[in-house]
């Protein structure tokens, strides 16, 4: 495997895709997000990664500043950019209760997600995904995304694929935050 991550290693998906950078989920960038695990621009902890490299696909703990008024529901997207595809891998997606100004460790869990949270589909299934990228292929940086939104998600996102259903959000965004984990192999 790390021949494969030394022949990949200029290949990698950037972040032009992400949910970041899409013209409906653009807002003002007013809100903090960040964990008790890793600190924005740190190493992601073993835990949180994928169980196949021995992690334990433990979700962060995530926490945020309030959401301004008029905040119907929070969209959270995590995103590898490093990935060697054209797109970068969506490892979460969900819709979080306003309410809420954290996420415990493992709320993410397609098992038993936390209260307040609803679960979208990823490009790998649904709840969370820690960090695997291929051995040798370098740092991959791992984009926590964080969506204020004035109306609830419509159209049955939890059967939507990630690429299909963030770019026809229509509720405005109110207000985003994101913070960066990075996991090498």
């Amino acid at each position: 495997m790390t021949l494969l991550g030394r022949l990949l290693h200029h290949r990698r998906a950037g972040d032009t895709h992400t949910a970041w950078n899409l013209p409906n989920l653009h807002g003002p960038e007013l809100l903090t997000l960040t964990s008790e695990h890793f600190a924005h621009g740190a190493a992601i902890p073993l835990p949180q990664c994928a169980k196949h490299i021995g992690g334990a696909d433990l979700s962060p703990h995530l926490a945020w500043t309030p959401p301004p008024p008029g905040t119907v529901q929070l969209l959270l997207v995590v995103e590898d950019i490093d990935v060697p595809i054209a797109k970068p891998a969506v490892h979460c997606a969900a819709l979080i209760d306003p309410s809420l100004g954290h996420l415990d460790p493992g709320a993410l869990g397609a098992r038993r997600p936390g209260a307040g949270v609803q679960l979208l589909r990823s490009t790998i299934g649904r709840g969370y995904h820690g960090p695997a990228p291929i051995k040798g292929h370098g740092p991959h940086h791992y984009i926590f995304q964080l969506f204020a939104l004035s109306a609830a998600v419509a159209a049955a996102p939890h059967r939507a694929r990630p690429r299909t259903l963030l770019p026809v959000i229509t509720a405005p965004v109110l207000d985003r935050a994101r913070l960066t984990g990075v996991f090498e192999r």
